[in-house]
């Protein structure tokens, strides 16, 4: 049970936030002139709560709380205009520069001095922190691939929203392949609620040919996503609907390890949709209706726990869980955030971004840890610094404070996501930079056991 202080405070929070939801769409489905003389009244735009390197939590990894953040601006050179070409595009991405990328992140991520070696220094580390001996990668071992095609169609759309770019997604293919050694035959790639695009698809199945593709359909080469009906998510507030009746795909619970391959986004109801909110194409309900154009793979039962501009700081959040279930964030042995581009939210076009580095350039960078706490805490305190991040306001890092005291977090839910009776323990290090010029964490500072910034050109 989730315990308050007053017993009525989460009937009174789910009250305000479903108020406050269906204003929103009653403006949203105003006729023109009525909304163009009403505005929306949105919490003040984000600022922490929390001072900076005030580390909470406790730091993940070979080292401990460290992100890695590599920026190239030389990466991309699209023109930002669709009716002259797509952002995916090879002659607007590097496609060698994003590889020098990912492996420069692989090395720096791990210390290692080869990216064979960088492969097995994570895949050790996982198997030495999860009971399962001091070893690497074996055969026969599945690891599962976790895109974030939100806005992907089946075939390439100059005009179509921000998903993982395919230059990116096929280095981290070549990589797993070649330089982990993992058989073509034991990965998986995956969205279950989206399409994977053919720009993705059809280079890196001519590449590799033995690697599944799964998505919500199937079809033209791709398998069809299966939910698996006996791994259920129970969630920190049992209120929410499909508590214990929310599943995961065969693809994540039959695999070993799992890589989570996010996007740089905002969103509109969460503030920022980055690693763990990948994971909203990872759930499956059965009985949401004929109309339900993702067939099932539907996480909207989850919004009213994300909704960052009508829950204040000390709730529940349902992010908290996905990071946490041993299927999930229990099997990811990396993070890994393209940002080669963003996006201010979670359906459109990538924009350039105004805030330094950038200058009014694409975002041109990549993000990896081993730690699912301290990546988002990085990454949110970039979207931060950016002026164009229209989405950020209210209580955008109450689910990094929960996850990092997941054990005792500020809402007083239980988070026990597999419903075996083990409440999580804390799920990495949050903290925020001491500012966006120079974004020291404390241990960049030397002042305390909380993040580390790694950066590399």
């Amino acid at each position: 049970m989730v315990q308050y202080a007053r017993g009525d405070r989460l009937a009174k929070i789910r009250r305000a936030v479903w108020l406050g939801l269906a204003a929103w769409w009653v403006f949203l489905t105003a006729s023109p002139a009525r909304a163009a003389e009403t505005k929306p009244a949105f919490p003040r735009r984000w600022t922490p709560a929390d001072p900076p390197n005030r580390p909470i939590g406790q730091a993940r990894g070979i080292f401990p709380g460290r992100v890695v953040w590599i920026h190239d601006p030389s990466v991309v050179r699209w023109d930002g205009d669709p009716q002259r070409g797509g952002w995916y595009e090879d002659r607007f991405v590097d496609a060698a520069r994003a590889e020098q990328m990912l492996s420069k992140t692989l090395r720096l991520l791990t210390g290692a001095t080869t990216d064979a070696a960088a492969w097995d220094a994570i895949f050790r580390h996982y198997n030495r922190t999860h009971g399962r001996g001091d070893v690497g990668y074996r055969p026969g071992e599945q690891v599962a691939i976790k895109l974030n095609l939100n806005c992907a169609k089946r075939q390439a759309d100059p005009a179509q929203g921000f998903y993982n770019t395919p230059q990116l997604t096929g280095a981290l293919l070549r990589q797993l392949v070649r330089q982990a050694m993992v058989r073509e035959s034991d990965l998986v790639v995956y969205d279950a609620s989206r399409w994977v695009n053919d720009t993705i698809f059809v280079p890196c199945h001519a590449e590799f040919p033995g690697i599944r593709f799964e998505d919500r359909d199937g079809g033209d080469g791709r398998f069809a996503v299966q939910p698996d009906r006996t791994v259920a998510l129970h969630f920190g507030d049992p209120g929410t609907p499909d508590n214990g009746k929310t599943y995961l795909p065969t693809a994540v619970t039959r695999a070993t390890y799992l890589v989570n391959a996010a996007v740089m986004k905002g969103h509109s109801l969460a503030g920022v949709t980055l690693s763990v909110k990948n994971h909203f194409g990872s759930v499956f309900r059965e009985n949401t209706g004929p109309g339900d154009p993702h067939r099932g793979w539907n996480p909207s039962h989850l919004h009213l726990s994300i909704t960052t501009g009508q829950r204040p700081m000390g709730t529940y959040n349902a992010l908290v869980d996905l990071m946490g279930h041993k299927d999930l964030g229990g099997k990811t042995v990396l993070y890994l955030i393209d940002a080669l581009y963003a996006a201010p939210h979670q359906s459109v076009l990538p924009e350039r971004w105004k805030s330094p580095p950038f200058q009014g350039h694409w975002t041109a960078s990549v993000f990896a840890s081993l730690d699912p706490v301290a990546i988002e805490s990085v990454v949110l305190d970039f979207f931060a610094a950016e002026p164009s991040s229209r989405h950020l306001v209210g209580a955008v890092d109450n689910y990094l404070h929960e996850a990092a005291l997941a054990n005792a977090p500020p809402s007083g839910a239980v988070y026990d996501p597999e419903g075996d009776g083990t409440r999580l323990s804390s799920l990495g290090v949050h903290e925020h930079w001491n500012d966006p010029q120079t974004k020291q964490y404390s241990r960049n500072l030397g002042t305390g056991e909380g993040i580390e910034l790694v950066r590399g050109e």
